[in-house]
């Protein structure tokens, strides 16, 4: 197993499922979420649950993109419901312009900071929303760049970005998720906040296709 990893963790679907997969790959972990500005902080609480859960270290870390234009951050911007089509033809509103890039970022320092060899993060590029930064030539661009401009990669210690779900359906996410028995009733998917998922924005329509299709009934509330 791998000594150390550092596990980027929104406490949605997608994430909470990749910790699981991680934790049967390393041997300690640190969860790392971001206070970057969204508009509700719904997926913070989940993703604290999450945490509580497999008892592992959290770090919540604060940054403020509350002025990039985003539906997510932008509150003059509304977070769209019922797209029309297949959601990945068009990149959304709801893209944080270069997020993953500095979510990423941050990683790095993170990992070179406690000494880890892994980030893994929970990107996915079948059934998503179209972000240009979900895709596998994104995480090979990233990786080349920590190996030319950080300590570690320049020693040949460069972190590896490791995608474990990036070409799994939302459907074999879910069942991969059950196989691992990991806690997704305490998930939070929704670009809403509130006490129940709106069932309409891209990340509720997603997620709810993929307990669909893989035969399991999604144990959050809907409105």
């Amino acid at each position: 197993m791998m000594p150390k990893a550092v596990v980027l963790l929104s406490g949605g679907l997608d994430s909470a499922v990749t910790l699981a997969i991680a934790i049967n790959e390393v041997e300690e972990i640190v969860a790392v979420s971001f206070r970057y500005g969204q508009k509700h902080t719904k997926e913070l609480d989940s993703a604290e649950a999450v945490c509580k859960h497999y008892e592992i270290e959290h770090k919540i870390i604060d940054i403020d993109l509350s002025s990039f234009r985003s539906a997510l951050t932008h509150k003059n911007i509304k977070v769209p419901s019922d797209r029309k089509g297949k959601l990945d033809k068009q990149i959304p509103s709801t893209y944080v312009p270069a997020r993953n890039i500095i979510f990423l970022s941050i990683a790095a320092g993170v990992c070179e900071s406690i000494g880890a060899e892994a980030i893994y993060i929970g990107a996915n590029s079948i059934d998503y929303s179209g972000y240009p930064d979900c895709r596998r030539e994104f995480f090979e661009a990233f990786r080349a760049m920590l190996e030319v401009g950080t300590k570690a990669g320049t020693e040949g210690k460069a972190p590896e970005i490791r995608t474990p779900i990036l070409n799994l359906t939302k459907a074999d996410i879910v069942r991969k998720g059950k196989e691992l028995n990991t806690p997704l009733h305490l998930t939070w998917s929704c670009y809403e906040g509130g006490d129940k998922a709106c069932g309409k924005c891209d990340s509720c329509r997603l997620r709810l296709k993929g307990f669909k299709e893989a035969g399991h009934t999604d144990e959050i509330n809907y409105r």
